[in-house]
């Protein structure tokens, strides 16, 4: 299972990994955002993972460090939606979304040269410039 991408299987049982805790939040609500509990907190432990292999835990501590604990922990929060049914999906979308960012191997650059085009362009531009520049120059005594 040496690969990047995560199967819709390998990312459901991610979701049954992690752990989810709810607490109030700030934000939009009035008087009732005092009394329910919107905000969503997800955990999920990479080293504890059955999904991931050790090079794509290495890939996601090393993307994702600033949101994991020194007990691996990967904690994420929720609360921008009024309710909690929405924070959870907007959670699990956040989740999917850090994990496949994560996942991606970047493309490796491959390094170029000018082209005979390019370089004939080039020396022509150079040589119109030193030409204007030189025009510039007091004229030269002849003697």
């Amino acid at each position: 299972m040496n690969k990047s991408k995560l199967s819709s299987e390998e990312l459901e049982k991610i979701y049954a990994e992690s752990t989810l805790s709810t607490s109030r939040s700030g934000g939009p609500g009035g008087q009732h955002v005092n009394k329910v509990e919107t905000k969503v907190t997800l955990k999920w432990n990479i080293g504890n993972s059955s999904v991931l292999t050790e090079k794509q835990m290495a890939r996601i501590r090393q993307a994702l460090k600033n949101n994991i604990t020194t007990s691996d922990d990967l904690v994420l929060h929720e609360q921008s939606a009024r309710d909690q049914k929405s924070n959870k999906e907007r959670i699990f979308k956040k989740l999917r979304k850090l994990i496949l960012e994560a996942l991606k191997e970047e493309k490796i650059r491959k390094p170029t040269k000018p082209t005979q085009k390019s370089k004939v362009k080039n020396k022509l531009s150079k040589k119109k410039r030193s030409e204007v520049k030189s025009m510039r120059k007091a004229p030269r005594p002849d003697f």
